[in-house]
């Protein structure tokens, strides 16, 4: 059965999708530890992401690397924290957390609630930034 992130990138369920290209797609987590916490999955649906092979390994990070300066200069932020964790879905996935502490990606604190509207505008204005 198809993962989650799957179903997002084949579209059967919606995302607030910031970028797409032929190996990763990036979208808003949807229960975000600050405004602007994105998801960067490979389309290749692996679970664990030492398990991808080194090319797509490296084009899924430096996909990353680009998302990562659009949302730095779409949030206000010191840095954008990265966290790979996946035990939490079965399909390789990096965080992309904008961050002015290291509290801001403990992923113990409470997560953040936006209204459509609000996760709309900021996917917008972070994939307007987007350069691929």
């Amino acid at each position: 059965m198809a993962t989650i992130f799957t179903r997002i990138i084949n579209g059967e369920i919606p995302s607030y999708k910031i970028a797409e290209d032929e190996k990763c797609y990036a979208f808003l987590d949807i229960n975000p530890l600050r405004e602007g916490h994105t998801l960067v999955v490979p389309k290749a649906e692996v679970d664990y992401i030492f398990d991808l092979d080194e090319d797509y390994l490296c084009h899924l990070f430096l996909f990353s690397k680009k998302i990562s300066r659009a949302i730095r200069e779409a949030v206000p932020c010191a840095r954008i924290g990265v966290a790979v964790i996946g035990l939490e879905v079965p399909h390789a996935h990096i965080h992309l957390v904008p961050m002015d502490s290291m509290e801001d990606i403990n992923f113990r604190n409470p997560k953040k609630k936006f209204t459509p509207e609000e996760f709309s505008k900021t996917a917008k204005s972070i994939s307007e930034k987007v350069i691929l």
